[in-house]
């Protein structure tokens, strides 16, 4: 299959960056649109982009497009698509449904009648119908119906792309993985100076960025959509496979470091390293971070401070704030010092003027990545 157009989702914010590393890994048609980035290729491009991508949530790939204002509507589009090329008696599926602005209103119905009209192909097809696993489907459908405009898309992906396969174990408030990737690809940081993390928790923000410098792939570790399609070419994969593990880096010019006054989530940030491959890069050092003393600048210091979303929490967590920028002024000379919050109360605390301060959202919560530069 040539010349197929995909769309890679991802959060609010995030857009530019992961154009971008569309762009550098050569595909064509980059395009920023609302909540992710289209692109075209073949079908192998699809899977270095699921291999590769650090900041996107899925890749889709569109096969139907059409106006849909009824379920009638919905049910003849989706009947159209030549479903055999994907789908199989043998095969499970499960049907997402995202809506907004459109004569009908309730997702589930719609996520219901594209299914039916699914089945319902196969069945004249092939004399049975598929089952619907809603978990661990073997195909997962996605239906986009916005103001009456209807979108079907195949899920290359399977689970969502910030599953890597390494954080089995996490803390109580884990950074998703392709925020954290965005977050140390906005502070330019390319593994020639240290990166550190004085509240590093689970160890997100400091996994991804030595597998952004070390160029290991996020996907390499799990399993994807695709795979399990009719005619996928298990010698072509295993071939992308090795070429990607060619790439990947044995050492790095500077160090990364972790620090984080809990002691099970530095031995969970360990593992988590261990599993992501990149534990040999970095260093884990248990302590509050008033007393956290990273290596002599130049550097990155990347900070994800709790945001106070409890009644009674905020008082507590400006004294917080307030040790984080002491220790900034007393001991982070040369740095440039990254802190992301959803509080910009709290922020203030910091006691220092930020020099750039870029909105992200993390889920439902708008943020502040805080830029300080540390003269």
């Amino acid at each position: 299959m040539t010349n197929l157009t995909f769309f890679a989702t991802t959060a609010k914010g995030v857009e530019d960056i992961l154009a971008a590393e569309l762009t550098a890994l050569g595909m064509s048609g980059v395009t920023v649109e609302r909540g992710g980035v289209r692109f075209s290729g073949e079908i192998a491009d699809c899977w270095r982009a699921n291999l590769w991508l650090r900041t996107a949530s899925r890749v889709l790939m569109p096969v139907a497009e059409f106006p849909c204002s009824t379920p009638q509507e919905l049910y003849d589009g989706v009947r159209k698509v030549p479903w055999p090329n994907w789908l199989t008696p043998d095969m499970t599926m499960a049907v997402d449904c995202s809506l907004r602005d459109s004569d009908m209103t309730h997702s589930g119905f719609v996520a219901l009648k594209t299914k039916d009209a699914i089945v319902d192909a196969i069945r004249d097809h092939a004399g049975r119908r598929p089952n619907v696993d809603t978990k661990d489907p073997d195909l997962r459908v996605n239906v986009h119906l916005v103001k009456n405009f209807c979108t079907i898309s195949l899920d290359t992906s399977g689970t969502s792309l910030d599953k890597r396969g390494y954080r089995l174990e996490r803390t109580e408030a884990p950074l998703r993985e392709t925020l954290a990737a965005a977050l140390v690809m906005l502070t330019g940081w390319d593994g020639n100076v240290p990166l550190v993390d004085p509240m590093c928790g689970s160890g997100t923000i400091l996994i991804e960025g030595a597998m952004i410098a070390a160029r290991r792939a996020p996907g390499l570790n799990r399993h994807f959509g695709f795979q399990r399609w009719p005619g996928f070419d298990r010698e072509k994969w295993e071939g992308l496979l090795i070429e990607v593990r060619q790439q990947a880096l044995d050492t790095l010019p500077a160090r990364l470091w972790g620090g984080d006054v809990d002691s099970k989530a530095l031995s969970t940030s360990r593992y988590n390293a261990e599993r992501a491959g990149v534990a040999g890069f970095m260093s884990f050092t248990r302590g509050d971070v008033r007393d956290f003393s990273p290596p002599a600048g130049p550097g990155v210091l990347i900070c994800n401070p709790p945001y106070g979303e409890r009644l009674g929490e905020v008082d507590v967590l400006k004294g917080l704030y307030r040790e984080i920028g002491d220790m900034l002024k007393q001991r982070c000379k040369g740095y440039t010092a990254w802190i992301f919050t959803g509080n910009p109360e709290l922020a203030k605390s910091v006691g220092l003027k930020a020099s750039r301060r870029i909105v992200l959202f993390n889920g439902p919560i708008e943020c502040r990545l805080l830029k300080y530069e540390m003269y």
